[in-house]
């Protein structure tokens, strides 16, 4: 008798107390059934049933493995299912989220690229500077930038940045360069947290963190906007080294405080998917996950 058989009767025997039950349920004999769980019992050395007169119950070592049991099962089931649909064309319709200028610059081109390959898949994207909450709003996948809580979530890493501090040339040309973070307590600052009336901006590596609390003159809801009062000279920004890259390029903004620059922050793509998925999900984060590490190097 294979293992697996084993695990599908004693789940069934488990869950009705009942070897008649649970032959009826599978559509077995009451024979096979009681044969399979001895055989099961004999084979692991311990007792998973207590017989009382016309009763079954579990022991404690039985209600444990009746859980560990189920648990087998799904993943089975889970990675049969994933087999049988390797070859089956994603359709229907996924929700992506990303941070604003992360998911106009990097997602929409991978978005492009998966329809295209998928042209029965629809998809809703959503690019906010905020946490989106993937089960409370209904999100399939997220792109998140920083390190993670713990909350069960699957991620995929596909790359790092850091966020550097910029300033105009025009700001600079008045007021001058910090050369320390504690300098920009003596500084115009633009914050994008509206929810609190300070902000605290991190410097350093991990082995010599640097942090400063700022009070802004500007705060704003995007990073975008952001940028945009550091092109007309408020003051200095703190942000994702990627979201000013164009304007660097183009001599529009200028990086300082690079000596201190801080530690990498992880990108990751976030689901919630089991660790088999659904074809969908799994085909977007196969592909844009590649499309990432492949033409990005991200800072």
């Amino acid at each position: 008798m294979d293992d697996i058989y084993l695990l599908t009767v004693f789940v069934a025997v488990g869950e009705e107390l009942s070897f008649a039950a649970a032959a009826r349920r599978l559509d077995l004999s009451s024979a096979s059934v009681t044969r399979a769980i001895a055989h099961l019992e004999k084979k692991r050395g311990v007792a998973f049933l207590r017989r009382e007169a016309r009763k079954l119950r579990l022991t404690e070592v039985g209600s444990r493995y009746l859980d560990d049991a189920r648990a087998i099962l799904k993943l089975v089931k889970q990675a049969e299912d994933t087999a049988v649909g390797t070859n089956i064309v994603p359709r229907g319709h996924l929700r992506v989220t990303a941070p604003l200028a992360f998911g106009r610059l990097y997602i929409v081109p991978g978005i492009a690229d998966y329809l295209q390959q998928y042209p029965e898949m629809e998809i809703s994207a959503m690019f906010a500077d905020r946490n989106v909450n993937l089960i409370d709003e209904g999100f399939d996948v997220a792109v998140r930038i920083g390190q993670l809580p713990d909350s069960g979530m699957k991620a995929v890493r596909v790359g790092q940045v850091r966020r550097c501090t910029y300033a105009s040339p025009g700001y600079l040309d008045k007021h001058g360069a910090p050369s320390h973070p504690a300098d920009l307590q003596h500084h115009r600052v633009i914050g994008t947290e509206m929810s609190a009336p300070g902000v605290i901006w991190k410097f350093g590596t991990r082995d010599a963190p640097v942090s400063v609390r700022l009070k802004p003159v500007l705060n704003v809801v995007s990073n975008d906007a952001a940028i945009n009062a550091a092109l007309l000279d408020i003051g200095i920004v703190q942000l994702p080294s990627y979201h000013a890259m164009d304007a660097v390029a183009r001599g529009l903004l200028r990086p300082i405080l690079q000596d201190y620059a801080s530690a990498p922050l992880p990108i990751q793509l976030l689901h919630r998917e089991s660790r088999f998925g659904s074809s969908k999900v799994r085909s977007f984060i196969d592909l844009v996950s590649a499309r990432l590490r492949a033409e990005h190097q991200f800072e």
